[in-house]
Parts: C-alpha cells; sequence; structure tokens
C-alpha cells in the first residue's frame, strides 16, 4: 500500500477531535443537538485550518443512520455506516465538493442549481460543499441566490472561503458565518507530540515549537513541514536537523549579539555580522528572530510564567533578561523591528543589518543609577537661560499692556558675536549705503559696535513688564519701481544706477528679515551675500557693438532661455552671465560668468559652444570664470514668477466676493494656497 501522508491520515472524523476551533465545533453541536438546522453555512479562515474538515464532519452528521441504520441525525456520527465511510473516502454521491476556483462562471453555477431541485439518491441531505467561493464571478454570485435563500428542504449549502472580503453582502446575509482560527503554537506542538507518538518516531520538543512556528498557524502546514522533517532526518525530528531544514538561524549568534549589547562591545556586533556574512546567512530573518528573542526576554522580565518550559535557550533567555532593564529590551525590540523593515532600503543588507546593531549600542538609554552607583553626587539642575535683550531705546509712544507677560532678565550686559566684515569689492558702497537707508526710513540709528562677551557669573534675577515690541519696518516698495535689468538693454551709467537701485531693494528687505521677536535693535552681525552685476559699462558697450554685428540684441538672459539645450548645459547657460562679447580674429568671443564649477564639467562648454556657433553661423568661443552672477535667465524667471504671484495675491484680495466674505463673516485668505494661473 502506498504511503499516506500525514495530513490526510490524521486528518479529523468528528467533532471530539477536531484541533483548535473549539467555538465552531460549539456552535455547531448545539444546532445538531437541538434540530435547528440551517440551510447555508459559510466557513472562513487561512488555509489549513480545518474548513472542508469540518463540512465533512456535519455532512456527515446530517446523513449518519448509525451501526444498526436507525440512527438520526447526530452531533457524534459512528463512522461505521455506509455515509460515513463513503464521505471519509471522497464517494458519497449526495455530498458534492466543488472548486469555485476552477468552475467559477454562471453556467457551472446554473448546472448545479438544476442538480440541486432532485432529491438525494441515498441520504437524508443533498450536501454542496463549494471551495474558495469568493472565486465566483458576479454573474455566478447573482444566480445563485435565490436558491441560497429558499433552496428545497433537502438541500445544505456549505462555503468555504480564505476570503470572505470579496464575497457580496447579499450571500453572506443568508449564511450563518463561522471564522476559524488560526492553529496557536500549543496546539500545533500537542497534536504533532499525539501524532509522533501514534507513529512511533523519536522527536525533540524543541524541533516541535519550530516546526508550529513554522506553519504560521495552519495544522496543515505543520503536518507537511512534520513529513518533510520525517524525511530529513531519516525517521527522527531533532532540532538540528530542523533548523537546517528550515534554513533558520542558529540562536547562538543572536545570543551573542545580546551578549555584546550587554557589555557595549561594538567590535563583538560586527564580529557576529561578519561571521553571517561569511556563512551567507539572512540577515532579514536574524533581525525576525532577534525581535522574537527580545520579546521572550521581555517577557521574562515582566510575566516570567507566560514563558513556556521549553522555549529554546530559556536559560540564556533569563539570563539576559536580568542583564537588561525593560526600557533597553523594549528599545531593541523597536529598532529591530525598524531595521528589518529598513533592510531593504539599505545599501546592502550587510549594511543595513550593522547599523541596525550599531543603532541599539548609540541609543542605549543610560540608567539612573548609573551615577548613584559611581559615588558622585547628583548635579542640581540647570538654571533656565534667561533671555538677553537688547537695552530699550526711543519707539514710537505705545502704552504698555496690563497682563504683558512677566520674563525675567539678567543685568548683565547684552552680548552678540562681532559683525563680521563684509568682503571689499565691486557693490559692497552701495550695499552699506542701503543698508543705512533702511534704518533711517525706520525710524533706527546705525548699529552699536558688538560688545564682547563677559565671563558668565551668577547674578541676581530681575522681574520687569515686558515691553511691546516695536513694529517691524514695511519694507519699501523699490521692487515696484525698478523694472528687471533684463527688460531692456543696458547701457552706461543708468544700467549701472539700476543695478545699484536693485542691489539696495535687495538690502532692505534683508534688513527688515533682521528683526528679532521682542528685539527692539536688532544687531547685523553679517549682511547677507548680495548677488551685484559688476559689468562696468564699457564691457556692455562692446558687447553691444559685438550684439549688432551678430543680429542680436545683447539680451543673453533671454537668449540663454531659448537655446535648445538640455540637461546640466542648459543649467550652466541659464545659470551664467554674460560679462563681455568680443571679436577675437575671425571667431566671437562669450565671456561668462557661472556660479559653480560642477555646471561646466563633462563638456558643457563645448556643448554650448556647438549651440551657439549654429544660432548665430559663425565661429564661436566660450570663455568662462567662476563668481557671483545676477542677470542671469533663473534670476529672470524667478522674478517673473514672483511677479504673477504677486499679481495674483492681488487679483484674489480685490475679488469683490472675497472682500465681502472676509467683511461680512471674517474669512480669511490661507497664506501660500493662492496660484498663478
Amino acid at each position: 500500500m502506498s504511503y499516506q501522508v500525514l495530513a490526510r491520515k490524521y486528518r479529523p472524523r468528528s467533532f471530539d477531535t477536531l484541533v483548535g476551533q473549539e467555538h465552531v465545533v460549539r456552535a455547531l453541536t448545539h444546532a445538531l443537538e437541538q434540530q435547528r438546522l440551517h440551510h447555508a453555512y459559510l466557513f472562513t479562515g487561512t488555509r489549513g485550518v480545518g474548513k472542508t474538515t469540518l463540512s465533512r464532519i456535519l455532512a456527515k452528521s446530517l446523513n449518519c443512520v448509525g451501526a444498526d441504520g436507525n440512527g438520526s441525525i447526530t452531533a457524534q456520527p459512528c463512522g461505521v455506516c455506509e455515509a460515513c465511510v463513503a464521505i471519509d473516502a471522497g464517494r458519497f454521491v449526495d455530498y458534492i465538493e466543488m472548486d469555485a476556483a476552477s468552475n467559477r462562471g454562471v453556467d457551472e453555477m446554473a448546472q448545479l442549481l438544476e442538480q440541486a431541485i432532485y432529491a438525494p439518491s441515498n441520504a437524508r441531505f443533498k450536501v454542496y460543499m463549494i471551495d474558495e467561493v469568493h472565486m465566483l464571478t458576479n454573474h455566478a454570485f447573482n444566480s445563485m441566490l435565490k436558491t441560497l435563500e429558499e433552496p428545497p428542504e433537502h438541500v445544505k449549502f456549505i462555503l468555504a472561503t480564505t476570503d470572505p472580503q470579496k464575497i457580496p453582502v447579499t450571500v453572506l446575509s443568508r449564511c450563518l458565518q463561522f471564522n476559524l482560527k488560526q492553529m496557536p503554537p500549543g496546539h500545533i506542538i500537542s497534536h504533532l507530540d499525539n501524532i509522533l507518538g501514534q507513529e512511533n518516531i523519536e522527536f525533540e520538543a524543541p524541533a516541535l515549537r519550530l516546526l508550529a512556528q513554522g506553519a504560521h498557524g495552519s495544522m496543515r502546514d505543520a503536518l507537511s513541514l512534520t513529513d518533510q522533517a520525517i524525511a530529513y532526518a531519516a525517521g527522527k525530528v531533532t532540532l538540528e536537523a530542523v533548523q537546517g531544514m528550515l534554513g533558520a538561524l542558529d540562536q547562538s549568534y543572536l545570543i551573542r549579539v545580546l551578549d555584546a549589547l550587554a557589555v557595549e562591545d561594538g567590535a563583538a556586533l560586527l564580529s557576529v555580522a561578519d561571521e553571517m556574512a561569511t556563512r551567507s546567512l539572512s540577515y532579514n530573518a536574524a533581525l525576525q528572530d532577534l525581535a522574537t528573542l527580545l520579546h521572550q526576554i521581555a517577557l521574562a522580565q515582566t510575566v516570567p510564567a507566560a514563558l513556556a518550559e521549553d522555549v529554546p535557550q530559556r536559560e540564556d533567555i533569563m539570563r539576559l533578561a536580568s542583564q537588561f532593564n525593560p526600557e533597553e529590551a523594549q528599545l531593541f525590540y523597536q529598532i529591530a523591528v525598524h531595521g528589518r523593515n529598513e533592510l531593504g532600503l539599505a545599501p546592502d543588507e550587510y549594511a543595513g543589518f550593522s547599523m541596525t546593531l550599531l543603532r541599539m549600542l548609540a541609543f542605549r538609554p543610560v540608567a539612573a543609577s548609573a551615577a548613584g552607583s559611581a559615588g558622585s553626587a547628583p548635579a542640581a539642575p540647570a538654571a533656565p537661560a534667561a533671555r538677553t535683550t537688547a537695552p530699550a531705546r526711543s519707539t514710537p509712544a505705545a502704552a504698555p499692556l496690563s497682563a504683558a507677560p512677566q520674563v525675567a532678565t539678567t543685568s548683565t550686559p547684552v552680548s552678540r558675536p562681532p559683525a563680521a566684515a563684509p568682503a571689499p569689492g565691486p557693490g559692497n558702497s552701495a550695499r552699506a549705503a542701503a543698508l543705512e537707508a533702511a534704518r533711517a526710513a525706520s525710524g533706527k540709528s546705525s548699529p552699536r559696535p558688538a560688545v564682547a562677551a563677559p565671563a558668565p557669573a551668577p547674578v541676581p534675577a530681575q522681574v520687569q513688564a515686558a515691553p511691546v515690541p516695536a513694529p517691524a519696518p514695511s519694507l519699501p516698495e523699490a521692487f515696484d519701481d525698478i523694472p528687471p535689468p533684463w527688460d531692456e538693454e543696458p547701457a552706461g551709467a543708468d544700467a549701472q544706477k539700476k543695478t545699484e537701485q536693485y542691489s539696495a531693494a535687495s538690502a532692505n528687505e534683508a534688513v527688515s528679515h533682521a528683526v528679532l521677536d521682542n528685539v527692539e535693535d536688532p544687531i547685523v552681525v553679517a549682511p547677507p551675500t548680495i548677488a551685484v552685476s559688476t559689468v562696468t559699462p564699457a564691457m556692455q558697450a562692446q558687447t553691444a557693438q559685438v550684439a549688432a554685428e551678430l543680429g542680436w540684441d545683447g539680451n543673453w538672459p533671454h537668449l540663454a532661455a531659448e537655446l535648445p539645450l538640455r540637461g546640466m548645459v542648459q543649467q550652466m547657460a541659464q545659470q551664467s552671465e554674460l560679462v563681455r562679447c568680443e571679436q577675437v580674429g575671425n571667431a566671437i568671443c562669450f565671456h561668462l560668468r557661472i556660479p559653480v564649477e560642477t555646471l561646466r564639467a563633462s563638456g558643457n562648454v563645448d556643448k554650448l559652444t556647438a549651440v551657439l556657433s549654429e544660432r548665430f553661423g559663425r565661429t564661436v568661443r566660450v570663455e568662462t570664470e567662476i563668481g557671483m552672477v545676477a542677470l542671469t535667465a533663473n534670476a529672470k524667471a524667478e522674478a517673473d514668477r514672483a511677479e504673477r504671484q504677486r499679481e495674483a495675491e492681488q487679483t484674489v484680495k480685490n475679488d469683490p466676493f472675497i472682500q465681502v466674505m472676509m467683511r461680512e463673516f471674517g474669512a480669511s485668505i490661507v497664506p501660500g494656497s493662492v496660484r498663478p494661473l
């Protein structure tokens, strides 16, 4: 006789032998005993938890006639009558098992329903068991609704599925639904213990626990793995054989990892990772098992009775539970779980695994008793730093608020870092004049020289009412009055004047943003770097002369935006400023200034030269230098976007409907929500 696998040989044949589904067995047993039988049952649950087995037992209970042939419906089928034997053998004519995965159409369902009207040939009930019923099409479901709601008295439907979410609610409402649970590891272990005892096969208890964990709640998977382990170990189920068969990680590596963490030995951590790399072990499985081990350590720390006696490495777990405090165990568990999720984002698995271990070492919490064990007195809590404020000076008259918050200030002079002197160069005088003009416009005096920081000394705090901060100066409307320098060809002193006005407006904006909270006299430490064009009138005149010969208006930002360029060479052209354009022999030489060295790498200059030569039909040379740029295509595009944004916001504010909403209902425009079309 051929060998029969354990999953089929030890399939439960009665409710008493069914494992792990006591809630379903109880409900069906009471229904059978009280003859309160429904016409349709739905069994849901993951694979291998007993859906098909339960349907066969229910079919036997409905059709069992007992050993004497005079029995009735019972919750304990005899197992020896013709119906019980035929159902167990899979050849009972009135018990029809249908696989909906391969018979999912409306035609197959119509054929089944046509046969359902006929009485059973040799049984009380004709039982239809439809497995994986969620695979039926919508038309098939619709065709069976009427029969499923009011079937003939001799017909019972049993539906089984692993995905009840895909079943229409119209079908669910016509069935009694039973959700079969996944098998707990303890149930699987006890069942495997019983089966291996009947088979007279030697086994080790830790091996059964490992098989139960590998089954993931499926009894059929557990029995299949047991069959495989028996063959792998030549008739003896051992822990070593099961670990080798499942490719499970040797737990000694993880014990060494936790021992290294306990003594904060980073070299030992990396040594374990290197050994695992040498043996080509799975780092993903290692982090999963490490999280499981940390979970067991946390159980041993908080609820020792919850840790099973036959857990592998129980002694090591109890030892590590005493070496780590609960906070460390929880933190390491969280790092292991997140490290496993981020393993696919790491440069490679070794880097992800080793960084996870180093993260555990780096973020290990410092025990509160560490300082006390060293014999040092606890340090006094540091006093909160008092907020430094500048001395008050003349401001527009404003009545102080009576409910103003009280703040602690020190009587020591306020110190600030010395202001960095601006580097000499073109445009610095314009920036200095712009800063002074902005201060004068807002009623502020010139900035005071920075005071050297005194040595810190404890001084008594003086409580005084916080003054109402002076309103920040409004920005001058300089940008609205000055057209962008690329709108018309710059020439001579007028272009230089516009450039200085442009830089002054930028300086004013920088000063306005330098106003600090509750500080009435902000000290400008270092003005921001403002890009100012250093093209002289002579250079502009030379460029205009060459541009006229080329039939070009001399507007480099406009030309750079229109050139057929892509990628880095396009960025180089649009972020560059034309210094001058001159004729050298028979060639036209464009002198460009670019902000960073990277832009002229990878042959970008040669590509731009070729495009310019094709554009003008002349031999063109391009020379570049590194420096600050101002009049570029990117700057023009940014200014255009800012102008469109300003116009869009102004249009929204001036809309009559929005003004009514703001005036009548207190509505407001969400900042940043307005976008130009």
